[in-house]
């Protein structure tokens, strides 16, 4: 991805995600902005968007974090917010075990509290270890942990999915969390 498209993709994520407020747009309560507005926001607050530059983003985007609505006049950010939206998903049941990527520097706290959102709606699951591995990579030296998503829907936890594939859920208490094979 060329500089300019990542520079776009880490605007795209703060006005979506996090302060749509620091460009004047606005979010529907699905988290939907139009694609018109927020061009013209953008515009005024000296960026320069047009819709194939968007669509751009958001198809090259390696995770998949935004996606236009099919008649194309929207856009919204599948998840990862700080403010609160309601992406519409239904519950789904999840594997019988999901991962978390962390850093070594938060293990301490993680395995004494569990996983909690951070500051978002929901904590984000990967569904495979690789997945978890390039995320933990992002904080610093990468710790996998495994996270028994059976056992806590059974014990009547709710999951998610995002557009993007990420599993979501409220919170993960400490039980539900051991080392991954290969970080023991």
């Amino acid at each position: 991805m060329s500089s300019q498209m990542i520079r776009v993709s880490q605007f795209l994520s703060l006005v979506l995600r996090h302060q749509p407020e620091a460009i004047g747009l606005t979010l529907d309560e699905g988290g939907w902005a139009s694609v018109d507005e927020l061009i013209s926001c953008a515009a005024r607050n000296g960026t320069k968007l047009d819709r194939d530059l968007i669509a751009k983003v958001v198809a090259s985007n390696d995770k998949q974090r935004f996606r236009i609505s099919d008649d194309g006049l929207r856009i919204r950010a599948s998840q990862g917010h700080s403010i609160a939206v309601d992406l519409g998903l239904e519950p789904v049941s999840p594997p019988e075990v999901l991962y978390h990527g962390t850093a070594t520097r938060f293990l301490d706290a993680i395995l004494r509290e569990g996983l909690r959102p951070s500051g978002r709606q929901h904590v984000h699951l990967s569904g495979d270890e690789g997945t978890a591995v390039t995320v933990g990579r992002r904080h610093g030296a990468p710790v996998i942990l495994r996270v028994a998503a059976g056992r806590m829907v059974a014990d009547g936890f709710v999951f998610f999915r995002s557009d993007n594939g990420v599993w979501l859920t409220d919170r993960v208490p400490a039980s539900y969390l051991e080392m991954s094979e290969g970080e023991r």
